[in-house]
């Protein structure tokens, strides 16, 4: 079949379009910038970043208590994780939507992206049913993946302090997860009272998408990627199109060229490895809190795991533990952006990989052991934190390693394919979960994770290269062929 040829008249109306696209980005190009405007963006994401960190984690801070509330069954975590898994459509759809950054800019992804999150946490606020609930739901795992904040980060920061940069805005904004447990505190007399809890960050939210909205400026990176693409003959633009290296986003040319090249295809791979242990870290608090009531139980406290010890775990040494939980997190996270910038990316991985490991293990007796929760929480935050970590400093070397014009597609397309490790993940737990009940969340997290993330650092260390200083407007990803 032929191709319809462009009339004259359209044509005319294409070159007007993009002649029209070109006097608005140099009009934004050429704005004269603040001395402290960086300090000023980089307060702005912190703030974003913060609202982000809290969407994706209260829910797992309130996990049982939600599960217990919504559903009567033993096996009511397993039953809210089949309720996840109805959500997963709608992050799929967030990840068809993240590549429009590429073609449309970086700064109405991170206001929408931002004012979504916000009204996604106000909508769970105001659910009386499980429908409500759910809808809210949808909404927070069809934004939350977007990460626009991250990609601000990485195109806006000096090169040699880029870890640096990222690490601490990330350290600022998990500490901001202690709103939850402080909330938990002031707010909650019994578990049923959870939804109180998602009423601060949510306002929150919808005021820091107004600021992002009035001070936040497009990236420079952006700016002069779209501007060669839009300088280029008709000639040009038909040959370089047929091209992925040179396509202006999309999830399928982004796999396609991370396909073609070893390191993003190695790095893919890291990704779905250190995935497998995905279901520990949305279920830490239930580990936690079934941890504290079996050990009650068998040391005499408690008749059985009823709600009357998960009311009294939840109102109890959970509450404690969690305050320590975002401290644990920060700190692990933190020291990720320092030791990428001075030693490297993948020795920042590795880094972080290891500590996942061990805080993992140390949280899970500790819990069984009903140890100090203070102690117990730093350590599963430590464990969250290193493992977010880790797929963060895989995400960083992914950005590193793409062309400005496939950035943000690559970063996207990377959970396309790590969503094989989390799909694993859920297919071995929800069956035991569900059938034998929640008390076995621990074990089998651990039996996924540990080998997943063992896995995950020996292609660290003998399949891929470090991305420390590259230079993010030059680089092709064809470097590490």
């Amino acid at each position: 079949m032929g191709t319809k040829a462009i009339t004259p008249e359209k044509l005319k109306k294409l070159h007007q379009k993009r002649e029209k696209e070109i006097l608005k980005w140099e009009k934004e190009k050429a704005k004269p910038k603040k001395s402290y405007y960086f300090a000023y963006l980089v307060f702005i994401i912190t703030l974003i970043y913060a609202t982000d960190e809290i969407a994706s984690q209260i829910g797992t801070l309130m996990k049982t208590e939600i599960a217990n509330d919504l559903f009567t069954s033993e096996s009511s975590v397993g039953l809210l994780d089949i309720l996840g898994i109805l959500v997963v459509p709608f992050q799929a759809f967030g990840l068809l939507y993240r590549p429009l950054a590429d073609r449309w800019g970086r700064k109405k992804f991170l206001i929408i992206n931002t004012f979504g999150m916000s009204f996604a946490l106000l909508v769970i606020f105001l659910s009386n049913n499980i429908f409500l609930y759910f809808i809210g739901a949808c909404m927070v795992q069809f934004f939350i993946p977007h990460d626009m904040h991250v990609v601000y980060i990485m195109e806006s920061s000096p090169t040699d302090h880029r870890g640096k940069v990222y690490s601490s805005i990330k350290f600022i904004a998990n500490m901001s997860v202690m709103l939850v447990p402080l909330l938990r505190r002031l707010l909650m007399t019994e578990a049923s009272e959870w939804r109180l809890v998602y009423f601060i960050p949510a306002i929150v939210g919808l005021v820091t998408s107004f600021i992002a909205l009035l001070t936040a400026r497009e990236t420079d990176s952006f700016i002069e990627s779209r501007l060669r693409y839009l300088h280029m003959t008709d000639e040009e633009r038909i040959a370089e199109q047929k091209n992925s290296q040179n396509s202006q986003g999309g999830l399928i040319p982004a796999l396609k060229f991370a396909m073609k090249h070893k390191q993003l295809r190695w790095l893919y791979i890291t990704s779905s490895l250190a995935n497998l242990g995905f279901i520990g870290t949305i279920n830490y608090q239930v580990i936690m809190s079934y941890g504290y009531a079996q050990n009650y139980v068998k040391n005499g406290l408690f008749a059985n795991l009823g709600k009357e010890v998960m009311n009294a775990v939840s109102v109890g040494p959970v509450t404690a533990a969690l305050f320590m939980f975002p401290v644990g997190c920060a700190v692990s996270q933190v020291i990720m952006g320092f030791i990428s910038d001075s030693k490297g990316r993948k020795a920042a991985a590795i880094t972080t990989a290891t500590n996942c490991l061990l805080a993992f293990i140390g949280f899970t007796i500790g819990s069984n052991m009903a140890l100090n929760p203070y102690i117990v929480g730093f350590l599963c935050g430590a464990f969250v934190g290193s493992f977010y970590s880790t797929n963060d400093v895989i995400i960083m070397m992914i950005g590193e390693s793409s062309p400005t014009n496939l950035r943000s597609s690559t970063m996207s397309a990377q959970f396309i394919v790590t969503a094989i490790g989390v799909a694993i993940s859920y297919v071995v737990s929800l069956p035991l979960i569900t059938f034998i009940g929640n008390s076995v969340t621990g074990i089998v997290s651990f039996a996924l994770l540990v080998p997943g993330f063992i896995a995950a650092l020996i292609t660290l260390v003998s399949k891929t290269h470090d991305t420390k200083g590259i230079d993010m407007d030059t680089v092709t990803g064809c470097e590490w062929d």
